[in-house]
Formats: structure tokens, C-alpha cells, sequence
């Protein structure tokens, strides 16, 4: 017949699960974490790619527009149109300037993997509250 486990055998039994547990618990969050930054990575390459041929696109249309209007008053308008121009191209570039840096600030690097770290770390802090209670 086997013998039981004495107590120490529990408590190594019962330690080598817990470590196991969170062996597992941070293997899952470091997958899920590198996986976040692999999406992050194709989708940012994608994301420049895009912006750098919108970006030589509109450069070469702000161009072309900008001499059509000034080559339209060069006659009777042509510093009033200069200063047009460029007071709309400088207001332009100015609001996109704003609006790149509000899009900057916003915090999307690994949001899935802070969530579950916390939801991890709100359920070991209730079972220990709740392990206390017992007592």
C-alpha cells in the first residue's frame, strides 16, 4: 500500500503546482505580448509605407495647385496670391502637425497584455483576501 504524504511532501507538492501555474500563467502573457508587438511591427510598416506615398502625392498636388493659383493673378494679384497660399498651406501643415501629435499620445503598445496582467493580478489578490477571510 502506499504511504500518505506527510506534510513537507504536501507543501513541495502543493509549491511545484503554484509554480507550475505560474510558469504557464507568464508564458501565456509573454506569447500574447510578443504577438501584440509582431501586429504592431506589419502594421506600422504598412502604415508608413502609405503615409510616405500620400505624403510625395500631396507635396507634388500642393505644388502644382500653388503655381496654378499664382500663375492665375500674376497679373493684377500676384503677392496676395503668393501670401494666400501660403498662409493656407502653413495653417494646413499646422493642424496636421496637432492632430499627428494628439495621435502619438494615445497609448495602444500591448493594451490587451496590460488588461490581462491586471485582470491576473486582481484575481491572485482576491484569492488572497478571500484566503484570509477564511482563516
Amino acid at each position: 500500500m502506499p504511504e500518505s504524504q506527510g506534510p513537507a511532501q504536501r507543501l513541495f507538492t502543493a509549491a511545484r503546482r503554484l509554480l507550475g501555474s505560474l510558469l504557464a500563467t507568464g508564458e501565456t502573457r509573454l506569447r500574447l505580448a510578443v504577438l501584440e508587438l509582431e501586429e504592431e511591427r506589419v502594421r506600422l510598416v504598412g502604415l508608413l509605407l502609405i503615409v510616405g506615398l500620400s505624403l510625395i502625392l500631396l507635396m507634388l498636388g500642393i505644388g502644382v495647385l500653388t503655381t496654378l493659383v499664382i500663375v492665375a493673378f500674376w497679373d493684377s494679384y500676384r503677392l496676395t496670391a503668393i501670401a494666400a497660399s501660403a498662409l493656407v498651406l502653413l495653417g494646413g501643415g499646422a493642424r496636421l502637425a496637432l492632430r499627428a501629435l494628439q495621435q502619438a499620445r494615445r497609448r495602444t503598445l500591448l493594451v490587451s497584455t496590460l488588461r490581462h496582467l491586471a485582470t491576473d493580478r486582481d484575481l491572485v489578490e482576491r484569492e488572497r483576501r478571500e484566503g484570509r477571510h477564511e482563516r
